[in-house]
């Protein structure tokens, strides 16, 4: 039995080509947004702002005969968008996290998540497991009663799969894929639940800020609360703007001020 502990590592986020942008602005003569914004603001809020500046041609004044004021601070605009509720727009901006070391019960929470969210897991039909990697909480650790035999459960059955793996002959020369993935399909099925596993999830903002106040909630699953905490303090560090109501309490609960967006 491996202990481990969840990690987060955010591993793409948006970026603009801004030739392309600019091209598309001269035509409808909004460059002087661009001069305003570009190398100042993250790309992600750059998009963001972009679209809603689409849906009402507030590149400028003037270039809407409706629009007599256009707000020229990017952090205000976005605020704006957050506190009207335009929550469409933030869809167009998303990011890539990989969980690592997380169970299968965080996965199977998250992917509840469906709109505005791409996953791509660690198959265990594929993976063979040699070691058992877990995780436990404070708590649990602090009962060395409940540890002693939570670590003789998974000791048996890592062993199991150990012997699984030999029974099988699985590292025999010549086996086919098939057949190794075939019995490793069901030497899957002898492991907990709470197995450590590694997940890559994309998420658009306006998704990603409904799963942290969500998922960081107390009446939340402990795991996801930690692991969507460290995802907020990402966010937040990535796209100030774009978190910009959010403000974590005491208990690490991240409820946001706008929170129809």
């Amino acid at each position: 039995m491996q202990p481990v502990k969840p990690e987060v590592f955010l591993i793409a986020r948006p970026a603009l080509d801004w030739d392309e942008v600019r091209r598309y602005l001269k035509g409808v003569g909004g460059e002087a947004w661009a001069d305003r914004v570009q190398d100042r603001v993250a790309d992600e809020e750059a998009l963001v702002e972009f679209a809603g500046r689409v849906c009402y041609r507030s590149w400028e004044a003037g270039l809407n005969p409706n629009v007599t004021r256009v707000r020229t601070n990017s952090h205000v605009y976005l605020r704006n968008i957050l506190s009207s509720g335009h929550g469409s727009v933030l869809e167009h901006a998303s990011y890539s996290f990989l969980f690592h070391h997380v169970s299968r019960v965080l996965t199977h929470e998250l992917v509840r998540h469906r709109a505005g969210v791409a996953v791509s897991q660690e198959s265990l039909r594929f993976v063979r497991l040699s070691e058992l990697p877990f995780w436990f909480p404070d708590w649990a650790r602090g009962d060395a009663l409940l540890m002693e035999r939570a670590q003789a459960v998974l000791e048996q059955l890592e062993e199991f799969q150990g012997w699984m793996g030999d029974h099988f002959g699985l590292d025999s020369q010549g086996l086919s894929f098939h057949e190794k993935k075939h019995k490793t399909s069901f030497m899957r099925r002898f492991a907990p639940e709470g197995v450590a596993t590694d997940i890559l999830v994309t998420i658009n903002i306006r998704a990603l800020r409904h799963i942290i106040y969500m998922r960081t909630a107390l009446g939340a699953e402990e795991e996801i609360r930690q692991v969507m905490d460290l995802v907020a303090e990402r966010a937040l560090a990535a796209t100030p703007a774009l978190m910009q109501d959010y403000d974590p309490n005491q208990d690490r609960e991240w409820i946001p001020k706008f929170l129809k967006v």
